[in-house]
């Protein structure tokens, strides 16, 4: 057996192992999402609400409450932890990622707009998000367009987006009336409160639909890693790949937005993370997506029981992301890349 042979093997091994470990965790924060509450059940009780009994007590709490924002933190969790791996081994550059380019900006804006402006339903503030981020990522590939396609440029005009949106959800949120700024306030900080089954029926179908997608591209997403012209004379067709790899992705985390709101940094940390996990040489799309289930159920929990006062899950994931996202700049300005 050759060098690259054991090399293969010993990566599957290590992708193995890994990618079991994440789902064993995720599956244990699943399983303390729906037991941990102002009342605590057994596994047992919880076992028989989700097989369909009548649990005096837990049915309610368990179907209603529990399990809705358990599923919206493991969807959207994924979603985010995949599309920012995307963007980020597609475009090269860990801040490219729908957080700081401005696609999840984009979402927040329409949001608010419906909130505070045309004061719509649930439902249609979550379609408007849902549009907000795919209009914001056509316009900024639409501006940053050339004779060539450019990372710097690409991440460049999606900053500037991102700090005009912003600006204008800052402005929407001043002129809004009292009684709408709350509501906005906590679509804006990323929360799994008040989640329910019939709202995340578009997240989880999509979801289910795009990551085989997406999986089956990972190969050509890990050649676009090594450079545009590496990827073409390898055979790959990047216009394709990189069309098909955008639109899943921006389809998957506008859907996460519109179910949970922008949670901070979890797109941002979830590629980085599983890289250093899984190792080089095999895809971490998968794994991504896991580190971004663990990350959103792990930070929901912390926000609901470490503190004597509650706070979303978008406010720990904040925390945790922020020193990391400092801690890359001083790096990438060390090395010359900024």
């Amino acid at each position: 057996m050759n060098l690259i042979m054991i090399g293969r093997i010993k990566r599957r091994r290590r992708f193995i192992l890994v990618t079991s470990l994440l789902a064993t965790i995720a599956f244990v924060l699943c399983s303390a999402m729906l037991m941990l509450g102002n009342t605590i059940y057994p596994v047992s009780e919880v076992i028989r609400v989700l097989l369909g009994e009548k649990v005096k007590g837990a049915s309610f709490a368990v179907e209603t409450i529990r399990f809705p924002r358990m599923v919206a933190g493991v969807f959207s969790g994924f979603a985010f932890g995949v599309a920012g791996h995307i963007f980020q081994t597609m475009l090269r550059n860990p801040l490219a990622n729908p957080n700081v380019i401005g696609i999840t900006a984009g979402s927040s804006a329409a949001a608010v707009f419906c909130i505070i402006v045309l004061h719509a339903s649930n439902a249609f503030v979550s379609i408007a998000s849902i549009f907000g981020g795919l209009a914001t990522v056509i316009v900024i590939f639409l501006l940053s367009k050339s004779h060539s396609f450019s990372i710097g440029r690409l991440i460049l005009i999606g900053i500037g987006i991102q700090a005009m949106l912003n600006a204008v959800i800052s402005y929407l949120l001043l002129i809004g009336q009292q009684h709408d700024i709350p509501t906005a306030m906590r679509w804006l900080s990323g929360s799994l409160n008040g989640a329910k089954m019939e709202n995340l029926y578009p997240l989880i179908v999509t979801v289910l639909l795009f990551t085989p997608i997406i999986i089956a591209f990972g190969k050509r997403l890990d050649m676009l890693e090594l450079g545009e012209q590496t990827a073409t004379s390898l055979g790959v067709d990047t216009n394709k790949t990189r069309l098909v790899l955008i639109i899943s992705s921006v389809l998957i985390i506008a859907l996460a937005t519109s179910a949970t709101g922008p949670i901070a940094f979890v797109a941002f940390l979830s590629g980085p993370i599983a890289k250093r996990l899984v190792g080089v040489g095999i895809s971490s799309i998968i794994p991504a997506g896991l580190v971004g289930v663990i990350l959103v159920l792990a930070s929901d929990l912390v926000g609901q029981f470490a503190f004597v006062a509650r706070y979303p899950v978008g406010v720990i994931t904040g925390i945790l992301g922020a020193p990391y996202l400092i801690y890359l700049l001083i790096q990438m300005n060390r090395k010359g890349d900024l």
